[in-house]
């Protein structure tokens, strides 16, 4: 059985988050802005006697702006009532245009034209505007090199505050009681060589997907890969939701959320993964069982000793490589058990699937 555990160092200056907006029905975006959340969706309105046509009647909740423009033969205005939002433009002469800009939430939209005291609205210039929830692809890339850190099978410290949450894992008890003597997170480490490149995408469920690669050398010289390209999506056995991408995460420690063999952390993001490994080039297994982790630091500098139980508030600047046999697979054995990776830079890009 084997672990693997990576970080980033202190620079992580670069590292963003991409919120990606879709919907069944999106509203026509600017190409300047387009596929930036809070871009501005544009959405033409033509008035006339005596009715009132949108270029779509569906949008997607956010910052919309109204190109109005009076095609008719008297004078018209254009207003949007519903979900708490009464505005209109002024009134236009006819061939004139105006703009109006607002932030829609989901719902529905009264839009008609105002003149006459709402004489033209009841001469037919009314319409609906249906304002749909937009679904959210968050992304996350990180990349970088420097040394890395492989952590050997050995004691950390264990916190007896931990000892009473064991008793709630039932059948898992015995495998988590065996690693508080010779756990992952052992303050024996050594430096050794790799490189971890990775993309993780969170659209909810079993749609999340992960894109990525991992090369280290361990200390007894072996080769070591790890190909990333698929996500493991079932729920983890003594907490049923996790399991594929969750992007900002408070757990571990003293939370009673997943195991308290290890501190309590921040996340930026969490993953569970399926892996091909390969050792001096040869296939070890296409089903390796990966976890992977952007956390808040829990090393020392210098020697990267556990410095901490509850590093909540601590910078996020840890990455972590976690790797065991697939279920019903042989174990295999990455000499020295686990590997802790430092970087000296994390950086991240929008990323679209």
């Amino acid at each position: 059985m084997s672990f693997v555990h990576a970080m980033p160092s202190r620079n992580v200056a670069g590292l963003l988050f991409a919120a990606l907006t879709f919907a069944g029905t999106p509203a026509h975006r600017t190409p300047a802005a387009s596929g930036v959340p809070g871009a501005l969706a544009a959405v033409s309105a033509k008035l006339s006697e005596w009715k009132v046509e949108l270029s779509q009647g569906t949008i997607t909740a956010g910052i919309v702006t109204f190109t109005v423009t009076n095609a008719g033969s008297i004078p018209h205005a254009f207003e949007v009532e519903g979900q708490g939002i009464e505005r209109e433009t002024d009134v236009l002469q006819p061939g004139s245009s105006a703009t109006l800009t607002l932030t829609l939430k989901p719902g529905t939209y009264e839009v008609y034209c105002p003149v006459g005291e709402d004489s033209h609205k009841k001469l037919g210039m009314e319409t609906q505007l249906r304002v749909v929830p937009s679904r959210t692809i968050q992304a996350i890339r990180v990349t970088g090199g420097g040394p890395v850190i492989q952590i050997l099978p050995g004691p950390f410290p264990f916190p007896d505050s931990a000892a009473p949450i064991l008793q709630q894992f039932g059948d898992e008890r015995e495998g988590l009681e065996s690693q508080v003597k010779n756990g992952p997170y052992s303050n024996n480490v050594t430096p050794i060589a790799g490189t971890f490149t990775f993309a993780a995408w969170d659209q909810g469920a079993v749609r999340d997907s992960v894109d990525g690669i991992a090369a280290f050398r361990t200390q007894d010289g072996a080769r070591w890969k790890l190909v990333l390209d698929r996500v493991q999506t079932k729920d983890v056995p003594h907490h049923p939701r996790f399991g594929g991408v969750i992007l900002g995460l408070y757990y571990h420690g003293n939370t009673a959320v997943h195991t308290p063999l290890v501190p309590t952390i921040n996340s930026a993001v969490a993953l569970w993964a399926l892996g091909h490994l390969y050792k001096n080039d040869a296939l070890v297994t296409d089903n390796a069982m990966v976890h992977v982790m952007l956390l808040s630091r829990t090393r020392r500098e210098g020697d990267f000793a556990l410095a901490c139980w509850d590093c909540s508030r601590n910078r996020i600047e840890e990455l972590q490589l976690q790797i065991l046999p697939g279920p019903g697979e042989p174990k295999f054995d990455a000499p020295g058990g686990f590997l802790f990776v430092n970087w000296e830079e994390s950086s991240s890009g929008r990323t679209a699937r």
